[in-house]
């Protein structure tokens, strides 16, 4: 709903939100998953590429050139289904970090629209404070399954988890409840700024953008790809830093890069990427990552801007005119 061509925040009610927002993450997450295979699959690879390896440095290994000779490689020792690995703690993360976040989204701006009545707060400003806050608690609250998204994405042919329930029940009996919040320091350090960034960014084109039509989509759409572009490139060394603490463990050497090396926190996995690998280090996969980033996001916004109107449409026709 608009009013004068002004988007309102509060439109929708709160369920509509929650499952606008269900249904938005679920559908992208299904169309991304091959790619954010082969991100991970890119993230977790330590050997730079540019130096002359041996047999010792790879530890058999595979070496990944690029995303489609990555998604070729899988493709071929793994089948199809390679590149859907990881994808049911995903659908579940994905599910619930979108209602998550949609609905904390809408709780805070709410709160700091009544907070500041007279409007004095800016509007980019408010869209970072309730982006990160939603960032923050939807990262948090669904991280689990993300370091499970991570682990089963980094099998190779060798199974190490046969199924999602016995993947929770091996990570609680040997590493402990701890072992599910491996590199969440990052994950929040990362999302804080990746959200904030988003949602100014995007809350800023939408309104410019959004009447226009575009002949690869709509205003919003473009406006979420932009904006998630932008976001993902400033804080994308914390996100590879988290994949490669998510992998630490009994199981680390038991992955398809069987020489990840040991990491114990955000700053010193920090140090020793950028000793041993260089800045390139720190952005490996990064290519990719936007690839996905952009139907990633446009798919998110466009579903969820849809089906909430969609809910709302169906809810008025039920009350009547």
């Amino acid at each position: 709903m608009s009013r004068g061509g002004e988007h309102l925040k509060d439109e929708g009610s709160k369920t509509q939100v929650v499952t606008a927002g269900a249904i938005a993450g679920l559908i992208a997450r299904f169309v991304i998953a091959p790619l954010d295979v082969v991100k991970i699959r890119l993230q977790l690879q330590t050997h730079s590429l540019s130096d002359p390896l041996s047999h010792q440095d790879l530890r058999g290994s595979p070496i990944y050139k690029g995303t489609l000779p990555t998604l070729k490689h899988i493709l071929r020792e793994e089948g199809i289904t390679g590149l859907w690995k990881g994808n049911v703690p995903a659908e579940l993360m994905y599910v619930a970090y979108s209602a998550i976040q949609f609905t904390t989204y809408r709780s805070v701006t709410l709160g700091l629209q009544g907070i500041f009545e007279d409007h004095q707060l800016p509007a980019a400003a408010e869209s970072f404070i309730a982006g990160a806050s939603a960032g923050a608690m939807s990262t948090t609250a669904t991280y689990p399954l993300d370091l499970l998204r991570t682990r089963f994405a980094a099998q190779g042919t060798e199974r190490i988890y046969s199924s999602l329930a016995a993947s929770i029940h091996d990570i609680a009996r040997n590493e402990g409840p701890k072992g599910f919040f491996q590199g969440l320091g990052a994950g929040v350090g990362q999302i804080i700024p990746y959200m904030g960034i988003f949602f100014a960014t995007y809350e800023t084109l939408r309104r410019p953008m959004g009447n226009l039509q575009l002949p690869f989509g709509s205003g919003d759409a473009t406006a979420g790809v932009l904006a998630s572009l932008v976001s993902k490139t400033a804080v994308f060394p914390l996100d590879l830093i988290r994949k490669r603490l998510q992998v630490q463990g009994p199981t680390r050497l038991k992955y398809v890069h069987k020489n990840i090396p040991v990491y114990k926190g955000v700053f010193k996995t920090m140090q020793s990427i950028l000793q041993k690998e260089g800045t390139r280090g720190l952005y490996r996969g990064l290519t990719v990552s936007l690839f996905k980033a952009a139907p990633a996001s446009a798919v998110t916004m466009w579903t969820y801007e849809r089906v909430l109107r969609i809910m709302m449409d169906m809810e008025m026709a039920a009350n009547g005119p």
